[in-house]
């Protein structure tokens, strides 16, 4: 495997310290009463912890294949319809059968879609060219 440099090790851990005191600072601010700082900054440390683990793992699925980039674009992106459609249907399937799946889609809907999509191919390219670490 590849090791990562002190200087590295260094800026990571300045991220996670800055993050660290962002949410305290947030924390100190007048909240609800429904809302819980510690649990909050554990949900954003979880995130981001297993947001990384997944990058990681993709990174090595990436570039430890022989399948094209496109081809696993296309398998993870056929993976993530089946499995939003099933979401939808099971969760809102009276809505969708009333008004239709489209129904309150604009310009801006559209192009957020096509920014996410542009987005995916984006990563997927840095990922595939560079290291997950500069990716972040």
């Amino acid at each position: 495997g590849k090791r990562m440099s002190p200087l590295k090790w260094l800026a990571l851990v300045i991220l996670t310290v800055g993050v660290a005191i962002v949410k305290v600072s947030q924390a100190s601010a007048p909240a609800h009463e429904s809302q819980n700082s510690f649990m909050g900054f554990v949900a954003v440390l979880m995130a981001s912890t297993t947001s990384g683990y997944a990058g990681v793992y993709f990174e090595k699925q990436l570039k430890g294949s022989t399948a094209s980039l496109w081809l696993r674009n296309i398998q993870m992106g056929c993976t993530s319809v089946v499995l939003s459609l099933v979401t939808v249907f099971v969760r809102d399937w009276a809505i969708v059968h009333e008004v239709g799946f489209f129904y309150g889609y604009n310009r801006v809907v559209y192009g957020v879609v096509l920014l996410q999509a542009l987005g995916g191919l984006v990563v997927a390219i840095v990922v595939k060219y560079a290291d997950n670490i500069l990716k972040g």
